[in-house]
């Protein structure tokens, strides 16, 4: 059984510069935005990407949702990476469901990503020298909608040469091409949910290892496709009422700029307009245990200063 008793909201406020936050790879590798509104879109998947990434590569947890190759560059599908949790187990006389049982007590107690945002897992395992076909659902306790930028953004086509010839004997080098965004201030909405969390046995260490990986892992988001990300603000709500929690808000908040928003540039240019927020949380605070917080100082806001009038706040610390 989990720990997590009550739940919890996510607001996550991040933004990039002269990249591309998340392509689309049916259509080109274009980020993704919503062609009636000219808003970004970041999926989710992307977002719980960024966060396997940083717990595997920072903080040696284990993954299941990642890439495997064999010795012949083969890549694992999600069959055989369940199978890699029957390992060094003899399972001759176990019936279907008894490895079935295995694989996903070993999962959750090794996957740190499962434990966050639950999986469908395929099975095809060997009974009786009979392969036998079935599946692991767990809903994950963590779940984030798409996250979408807070004004309307601009799309720019980049041309280049690359530093190699087309072919063999050219004298022409090769061309690059890519679409950017010159700027995306991207918002994130996401819920804890307590009752999935039992299922999961997630822990109040995985809980804070998330919040470390989304606001980390997106400032080492630093390869060539993605340098420019910065994370500026990372709100927790935590409930002290039972099966309860405000819901959109992310709709809650706005910027204001002296710009069109497609020529904003940098976070300076911005400033958050929290007023909504602000007043809603302080409305409910009898329903509400605490407010964990991290912010970027170049963020323009009064949100946490209004918000620690009213309500307990605890500064997130991930040396702690």
């Amino acid at each position: 059984m989990s720990e997590i008793k009550n739940r919890s909201e996510i607001l996550f406020l991040y933004d990039v510069k002269d990249n591309n936050p998340n392509g689309d790879p049916l259509d080109g590798n274009k980020p993704r935005i919503d062609e009636e509104t000219n808003i970004n879109i970041v999926t989710d998947v992307r977002l719980k990407r960024t966060i396997r990434d940083y717990l595997m590569n920072y903080k040696s947890k284990e993954i299941f949702v990642r890439e495997i190759a064999d010795d012949e560059g083969k890549i694992q599908d999600a069959k055989m990476r369940a199978n890699d949790f029957l390992k060094n187990i003899d399972v001759t006389d176990k019936s279907f469901n008894d490895q079935k049982k295995i694989i996903q007590d070993k999962i959750l107690g090794e996957c740190i990503d499962v434990k966050l945002f639950g999986a469908t897992i395929p099975l095809d395992l060997k009974i009786a020298n009979k392969n036998v076909k079935g599946s692991i659902t767990l809903t994950g306790p963590v779940q984030f909608r798409m996250g979408r930028s807070l004004h309307k953004v601009e799309l720019k086509y980049i041309k280049g040469t690359g530093a190699f010839a087309s072919k063999a004997g050219a004298t022409q080098k090769t061309f690059r091409e890519e679409y950017i965004l010159p700027y995306s201030l991207i918002a994130f909405y996401g819920i804890i949910n307590e009752n999935a969390a039992q299922h999961t046995n997630l822990t109040s260490e995985d809980i804070k290892l998330l919040l470390e990986g989304m606001w980390n892992g997106t400032k080492n988001l630093i390869s060539r496709s993605k340098a420019g990300h910065e994370p500026r603000l990372l709100l927790k709500i935590n409930y002290k009422v039972n099966n309860y929690h405000i819901g959109d808000l992310d709709k809650l908040i706005k910027i204001e700029t002296e710009k069109r928003d497609e020529e904003i540039r940098d976070i300076d240019e911005i400033n958050l307009n929290a007023d909504k927020l602000i007043n809603k949380l302080i409305s409910e605070k009898g329903t509400i245990e605490n407010i964990e917080y991290k912010i970027d100082s170049r963020l323009n806001t009064n949100l946490i200063e209004e918000l620690n009038k009213e309500l307990e706040l605890k500064e997130i610390n991930w040396s702690e």
